[in-house]
């Protein structure tokens, strides 16, 4: 029985692929999940592996080809087809074999179900293995967390669909994956007990211990599993044990009676040590989009401050009844945003967007709120803020902050917004330059409410005043309507009756 290897089905926006490597060759006996070819795109590299034992018998694209989703590459003869005869067998593959005809009698009711990526948004080509929560033979029940997937925007979580024992892990923590992939294997309905023990082989071979990624680049690295410790749940090596060991310095020879200069400059480091992970995705995203907004854009930043003893005043005399009343406490941001909003009607340039040749001016007023997450700087969008009350202002930011911590966010909560509000006060920030976020025309930082002496009527006093700072794209935004959108803002904060009677 013949097997048709085929090129993965590619994102929508990829229209062809490039045959980059084929790691075996006509005759080449291969198992089940070997790596067979990497695929390459614009953007990322595809592993095809094996879907069962067998012999490579044909391989119709050469390396440089370029190929489209789907198509036939290769042909793989399963079962033996010309491997030597059974005798000739080693007595792993003897023993493997033999597992495996014992298998089903071991199993019994058992029944493999594949553990899969999310279909991922139409948008996100492809995702990352962010953390398994379990290792191979790890008894799970039904619904529970066993993997969080990383997209460059939210972390979809990956759960249980049945009792049963984790039977194998496929794709290690940072390996890259697409919508609907298979990254595991989950043994529905086994038990420990029912659950066979690992072979002193097993638990030394890298197949086991490293996922096809990581094996390949111990290759690289002209590295054996046994070179490498593994941090990862039963020894598992990750791609970080494996540099880790490939930057080991190298003990200096015996008979050397001196010190090598890389022994002198180790030992001069002492317990000083320094550690190396790769980047998330969310913050390459972060990066590669903070530094095109920085390129692309004619960026510039204007500065005003505001005396926020009028809003402070109104806070400490109605905070109690508006807490009691709409059951949420009434902070700084609702002022801001009800501020903003009412700008963004008065100069709807910064209310706006440049695609191509063209401006783009929405009627509509969708703020992005800049938020803190663990996993970095996210900036969800609050839907028609004109629309709703300050304690909808307040519910909807909280609910939105409390998603960021928890990696909850939507991308439909994560895309679109007419104008960003962050405010880098709540860390101590009292000035800053904030960087646009694309496509957006213009982006408000505030700041620290710091007590500074002011004059007043010629006089002298101490107010609680705060920097504005607002950030926009000057192709689209001229510097009179920058200066007159942050006046505007500092009057209504000032007086924040106006807000209420939209004057």
């Amino acid at each position: 029985m013949t097997t048709e290897i085929k090129v993965p089905v590619l994102p929508e926006s990829v229209a062809d692929a490039t045959i980059a490597t084929w790691h075996v060759q006509v005759g080449d006996k291969v198992s089940r999940d070997q790596v067979l070819v990497d695929i390459e795109t614009d953007k990322v590299v595809l592993e095809v592996q094996a879907l069962s034992d067998g012999v490579m018998t044909e391989i119709s694209q050469a390396e440089g080809a370029t190929v489209l989703g789907e198509q036939v590459i290769a042909i793989l003869s399963e079962g033996e087809g010309e491997a030597p005869a059974p005798e000739s067998k080693s007595e792993d593959t003897a023993a493997k074999d033999k597992s495996a005809d014992s298998a089903p009698a071991d199993k019994g009711s058992v029944k493999v179900i594949d553990i899969v990526v999310p279909v991922l948004p139409e948008s996100v080509a492809d995702a990352t293995v962010a953390t398994w929560h379990v290792a191979a033979g790890d008894t799970v029940t039904v619904d529970q967390h066993l993997v969080d997937i990383e997209t460059d925007k939210v972390v979809l979580e990956v759960v249980a669909q049945a009792d049963g024992i984790i039977g194998k892990i496929i794709h290690a923590e940072g390996d890259t994956v697409l919508g609907n992939q298979k990254i595991g294997e989950l043994n529905a309905g086994a038990s420990a007990s029912s659950a066979p023990a690992a072979s002193a082989e097993e638990a030394i071979s890298s197949d086991d211990l490293a996922s096809p990624s990581v094996r390949r680049l111990m290759t690289e690295k002209g590295l054996t599993a046994n070179d490498v410790v593994g941090t990862g749940k039963g020894g598992r090596i990750s791609k970080e044990d494996v540099e880790t060991a490939a930057n080991k310095p190298k003990a200096a020879p015996a008979k050397a009676a001196t010190p090598a200069p890389a022994a002198q400059a180790s030992a001069a480091l002492g317990e000083r040590t320094q550690k190396r992970v790769p980047m998330t995705r969310l913050r390459k995203t972060i990066a590669t989009r903070l530094l095109e907004a920085k390129n692309s854009t004619a960026m510039l930043t204007t500065f005003n401050e505001v005396n926020m003893k009028p809003i402070m005043d109104l806070r400490n005399q109605y905070k109690d009844v508006f807490e009691k009343t709409h059951d949420t406490r009434l902070g700084f941001m609702s002022f801001y945003v009800k501020a903003v909003t009412e700008a963004l009607k008065r100069y709807p340039a910064i209310n706006a967007s440049i695609d191509g040749d063209d401006i783009v001016y929405h009627n509509f007023f969708d703020i992005s709120i800049a938020v803190s997450t663990p996993r970095g700087l996210v900036t969800p969008v609050l839907r028609d803020a004109d629309q709703l009350s300050m304690a909808g202002i307040e519910n909807g930011i909280r609910s939105l902050a409390i998603k960021g911590r928890d990696g909850k966010l939507t991308m439909d909560e994560m895309q679109g917004g007419n104008f960003t509000i962050t405010n880098g006060g709540v860390f101590g920030s009292l000035i800053s330059t904030p960087i646009l976020n694309l496509p957006q025309a213009a982006i408000l930082g505030m700041h620290k409410i710091q007590d500074r002496p002011m004059a007043v009527d010629g006089k002298v006093e101490i107010l609680p005043m705060m920097y504005l700072a607002l950030s926009y794209d000057h192709r689209l935004v001229d510097g009179k309507e920058s200066v007159g959108f942050l006046v505007t803002i500092k009057e209504l904060l000032e007086d924040p009756t106006r807000l209420l009677l939209n004057i």
